[in-house]
C-alpha cells in the first residue's frame, strides 16, 4: 500500500530542499522525523510537515502501522517563480527569480491483508470419467434399489 502527500507552491527553492529530501530517501519513518528534526534547514522543517501529513493519512485513511512505514521516495519539484526587477546601472533593470517548490512523499507500508488459503495440488491428478459412463453406472444401482 503506497500513501502520498504533497505541499504546493512552498517558497524554497528546490535545489534547497532536494538536499534534505535525499537525507531520508528509503528510511523508516521514525528514522527520518528525527533527522529532519534535528537538520537547521528551512527545507527539514517543511518537509516534516509534508512527511507527518503522510503518516496521518497513511494511519486513518488506510489503517496501516506507522512502525511499519518506509518512505519510498520524497521528491522536490519545481514550482512557478515569482518574477521582479530591481534597478541597475545606466537605466537597466536587472531580474530577481524567487522560486518555489512542490514537496511530494510518498510512503510505503504492508497493509493487514486476509489470509490466502493456498490450492492444495494431490500428488495424483484423477482420471476424468466421461460423463456417459458415470450414467450408465449409476442407472443399475438404481434399479438394484
Amino acid at each position: 500500500m503506497e500513501v502520498k502527500s504533497t505541499s504546493k507552491y512552498v517558497r524554497l527553492s528546490p535545489k534547497k530542499a532536494r538536499d534534505v529530501a535525499r537525507e531520508i530517501q528509503g528510511l523508516p519513518v521514525s528514522s527520518a522525523l528525527d533527522i529532519l528534526n534535528f537538520t537547521p534547514k528551512k527545507a527539514a522543517q517543511l518537509i516534516g510537515k509534508t512527511l507527518k501529513t503522510a503518516i496521518a493519512d497513511a494511519e486513518n485513511n488506510f489503517s496501516l502501522d506507522t512502525n511499519s512505514l518506509v518512505i519510498k521516495e520524497a521528491v522536490i519539484g519545481a514550482a512557478p517563480c515569482l518574477r521582479r526587477y530591481k534597478p541597475r546601472a545606466k537605466g537597466s533593470a536587472g531580474p530577481i527569480i524567487r522560486r518555489s517548490s512542490h514537496i511530494s512523499i510518498t510512503l510505503t507500508g504492508s497493509a493487514p491483508e486476509k489470509k490466502r488459503r493456498a490450492a492444495r495440488k494431490s500428488a495424483e491428478p484423477k482420471a476424468e470419467k466421461p460423463a456417459a459412463e458415470t450414467a450408465e453406472t449409476a442407472a443399475p444401482e438404481s434399479e438394484q434399489a
